[in-house]
């Protein structure tokens, strides 16, 4: 990608960031029951995405793979940490509200994507995997990033639903 690429690509993340910013700075209902259907959804598309790949499954590409996936669901489990989430005293519906922080961590990670997508396809890499690897790795980080991202606030959710129904019965709340 040249620098008018970049240029655009960067006016549309900056966009996409305000109305993003915009959107998620009011409380959303949490439904937990239903945290798992969006990281199984990008998972099901993601995977019909990689494995049509004809390139032989290598050692390089499988440590690939790994990393990607580690290293995205470390992150995923550290934004999902970010998300403010709040339980009604009286209703006990669940809400969140992404913070600022995560966001712009999510974004980071988008312009660090770009930088690398566009390195990656003009030279081999020292590891000899190849762009579509490097690609493939990303689609795994991501969906390892979802998955960790939904079971954190799944575990944090039903911690402060079950606080808050313990202390609507009248009897104190302890968190473990």
């Amino acid at each position: 990608m040249h620098g008018s690429g970049y240029l655009a690509a960067l006016i549309a993340i900056g966009i996409a960031a305000l109305v993003i910013l915009r959107r998620n700075s009011r409380p959303r209902a949490l439904k937990i029951e239903r945290l798992w259907i969006r990281p199984l959804a990008v998972t099901a598309l993601s995977l019909g995405a990689i494995l049509p790949d004809p390139s032989p499954w290598r050692l390089q590409s499988g440590a690939l793979m790994l990393v990607a996936f580690i290293l995205g669901a470390g992150l995923g489990w550290q934004r999902g940490r970010l998300m403010r989430i709040e339980v009604h005293a009286e209703t006990h519906e669940i809400t969140s509200i992404a913070s600022t922080a995560g966001m712009v961590f999510i974004f980071a990670l988008l312009g660090a994507r770009l930088l690398l997508r566009g390195a990656a396809a003009q030279a081999s890499t020292p590891l000899g995997v190849t762009p579509t690897e490097i690609a493939n790795a990303t689609m795994v980080m991501v969906c390892a990033m979802m998955a960790a991202q939904s079971a954190e606030m799944w575990v944090r959710a039903r911690r402060l639903l079950t606080q808050a129904r313990l202390t609507s019965n009248g009897r104190p709340a302890t968190m473990s």
